[in-house]
């Protein structure tokens, strides 16, 4: 039973893209690796700007800082 965890930033993805995320990791699986989509679980997580830090500092002080 694959598992997959996809997180991103908290910046207003749509219920379609999430749709089309949750598809095409199942299908990537279905393809790749020959699992069952009956048993792929795929859990969409989003992350406040201000909790996902990249090179010492947060997102929303990278984003202000090249604005």
């Amino acid at each position: 039973m694959p598992y997959v965890n996809i997180k991103v930033t908290d910046e207003g993805v749509t219920a379609d893209q999430k749709a089309k995320l949750i598809e095409g990791a199942t299908d990537l699986l279905v393809n790749v690796l020959g699992k069952n989509p009956e048993t792929t679980i795929v859990v969409i997580d989003e992350v406040d700007t201000d909790n996902w830090g990249i090179g010492g500092e947060s997102v929303t002080v990278r984003r202000q800082r090249n604005q």
